[in-house]
């Protein structure tokens, strides 16, 4: 049988300038750039807000698969900090031999045409809370960003995966629109 272990602690801290309230797991984060909430109810875990500056995240009596789930947790509010005092951006680069990729941005609509020289439109709905920029610097390049880090990396992959190469071998085409760079929104 596996061992369990009796309490497992981790602690999340909280800048100044981040109002933070917990209510029955839901998460609420507030800060400069707004606010991110955010319900842990699905994971049994035991959060309290200490003080001001400091989180603690408790599981009593877990196994090692619920011994994760805290340290998950913790990165998630980490995360909603991040996003409302910087903020996440996401770089994304066209990659094509041949055929130029063609992207345009209307009614919240991203539309790539002449994918490896198809006539078909592929598109992707932009969520709420997520910006899209085209690089005014860098040729072939667009920027994704917003608060929500699971909204914004989101988006990205459903770009990612809309310029999938279907029936070709993908070490030969490797046509398409990738992440290039992510992280927080670098201060200017």
């Amino acid at each position: 049988k596996k061992m369990k272990q009796i309490l497992a602690t981790r602690f999340v801290e909280i800048p100044e300038n981040v109002e933070l309230t917990i209510n029955a797991r839901k998460v609420v984060v507030k800060g400069p750039r707004g606010e991110l909430s955010r319900s842990f109810s699905h994971i049994a875990l035991d959060l309290q807000k200490l003080s001001d500056t400091k989180i603690r995240v408790d599981l009593w009596f877990g196994n090692r698969k619920q011994l994760a789930c805290i340290r998950t947790v913790c990165a998630h509010i980490t995360n909603m900090i991040t996003g409302v005092t910087k903020g996440f951006l996401y770089k994304m680069r066209f990659v094509y031999a041949h055929f130029p990729i063609n992207v345009a941005y209307e009614n919240d609509t991203v539309e790539i045409r002449n994918f490896l020289g198809q006539k078909r439109v592929f598109r992707v709905k932009m969520i709420p809370g997520v910006t899209f920029v085209r690089s005014a610097t860098v040729k072939d390049q667009i920027e994704l960003s917003g608060n929500d880090l699971t909204l914004v990396s989101l988006v990205a992959a459903q770009i990612q995966g809309a310029t999938r190469v279907r029936n070709k071998d993908i070490r030969k085409f490797l046509d398409g629109i990738y992440v290039s760079e992510k992280g927080p929104i670098p201060d200017p």
